[in-house]
């Protein structure tokens, strides 16, 4: 088809329909009860494009939803495009152990992170959606003095963000956590870091609940629309090239994650990011048993316990690089010995199922929050572990920084050229190395 075939099939209003908002409530659901739910509507509108819109967005997980909307409610650009190759969701977004935190240690992460605790503690009654947000605590335990003066560190750090962080003895872990291994010779443990507001969210209802957000707002989402290359005005991008046909924008936003490096590939550049397999699992459900989240400071595993009984689990990603969303049986066999090691009971459980995600891992170990070398094309990117935790100040920050073509505060070291000027955020000081972070 040509392009000017296209453009006449294509709707000459550029102007965001107005959509009829269903406001969830306890009498809603009441209502549609005793109407033996037969008026329920769509979550949101499955859109189709139209010619050209303000704004595009790349990638519908959370961190593409969150910026449409905020996009639209905190800067009222509601022309806006989010295209999703598959449906929504069906990325990292609903690939991950759902875990919720702020516990980082340098300037450059904390206060970001904390910005997003913020924003998870209030999701719910702003998006009137149950993201089923629990802020049950996040237990980090450490087995050495030296992890303990690591530890301590953290939390002053923490503090000093705002954040809330509180150290924990051996006898304060024993009465929280009385099923954990603490005659383990090898890895004693000594107490742990525990942050009270961490927890988690269900990942899918916080996809689902920014799509309904945004699509309240005017926004398009458009499922099943691949991108398959960009427009170009010389060094300007000014549309997408997609298996719908071209999309024309003013403003381009990448939001895909562990696809980052090969869309970028598209407009012909090459970012500082690779891309891992990074596994997770659950196990068969058992009574209520791990009250939060807790990992395990000899190792890479971290646990929690969803709300249909499974222990979700996982540990490091597999080491190389790959765009394939399932993992290898070395790293499975890593993360169950992390388990064994902190509490043998986990032993007597059998795992219903594990699947795999894509991270997109940065040099440093951290995200890119930033415009490209390309005018018109912006890139969210390299979030490594980080990425459901960061979903709304993500999209807060990249929407400001569309909006007004300058970084938010809290994410203005996640500058592209940082890799170059040499002002790196490397949470865990392991070097240029991605899959080490």
């Amino acid at each position: 088809m040509s392009w000017f075939a296209y453009q006449r099939m294509l709707p000459l209003t550029s102007s965001p329909p107005v959509i009829e908002h269903m406001h969830y409530s306890f009498l809603t659901l009441a209502r549609q009860a005793l109407r033996r739910n037969r008026g329920w509507q769509p979550v949101w509108r499955d859109a189709e494009p139209r010619r050209s819109y303000d704004v595009v967005i790349v990638g519908g997980g959370g961190h593409g939803l969150a910026t449409a909307y905020y996009l639209a409610k905190q800067h009222g650009i509601r022309n806006v495009a989010v295209v999703e190759k598959g449906w929504i969701g069906s990325g990292n977004a609903g690939r991950n152990t759902t875990i919720v935190r702020s516990n980082y240690l340098l300037p450059g992460n904390e206060p970001f992170y904390e910005w997003s605790m913020k924003l998870w503690e209030g999701l719910e009654q702003e998006l009137n959606y149950n993201a089923m947000v629990s802020q049950r605590g996040v237990l980090n335990i450490f087995h050495s003095d030296a992890q303990r003066d690591a530890s301590a560190r953290r939390g002053n750090a923490m503090h000093l963000a705002g954040a809330d962080a509180e150290m924990l003895d051996t006898e304060a872990v024993r009465r929280m956590l009385p099923f954990l291994d603490f005659e383990n010779a090898r890895f004693p443990i000594k107490g742990g870091l525990l942050q009270r507001r961490g927890g988690t969210a269900r990942h899918d209802a916080v996809v689902w609940g920014y799509a309904r957000g945004a699509s309240d707002l005017g926004v398009d989402i458009i499922q099943n629309c691949e991108v398959t290359g960009f427009v170009r005005d010389g060094n300007r991008v000014t549309g997408v090239s997609t298996t719908k046909g071209p999309i024309l924008a003013d403003k381009i936003g990448l939001s895909v994650a562990g696809s980052s490096s090969r869309v970028a590939a598209l407009a012909g550049l090459k970012l500082p990011i690779e891309s891992h397999v990074l596994q997770a699992f659950v196990s068969e459900a058992i009574k209520p048993l791990i009250p939060g989240v807790v990992t395990f400071g000899a190792g890479h595993f971290y646990i929690s316990q969803s709300d249909k009984g499974g222990l979700v689990f996982g540990g490091d990603i597999d080491g190389y690089n790959s765009y394939a969303q399932r993992g290898n049986l070395p790293t499975v066999e890593d993360v169950c010995e992390g388990g064994m090691a902190l509490m043998p009971a986990i032993g007597r459980l059998r795992i219903l199922r594990s699947w795999g995600g894509l991270v997109d891992m940065s040099m440093d170990g951290s995200p890119i929050i930033d415009r490209t070398p390309l005018q018109g094309l912006y890139l969210n990117a390299g979030w490594c572990y980080g990425g459901f935790k960061a979903t709304p100040a993500s999209g807060w920050c990249f929407a400001h920084l569309l909006a007004r073509d300058e970084s938010h505060p809290v994410a203005a070291s996640y500058r592209l050229d940082r890799f170059e000027t040499g002002h790196l955020i490397d949470e865990k000081g392991q070097g240029a190395q991605p899959n080490l972070h």
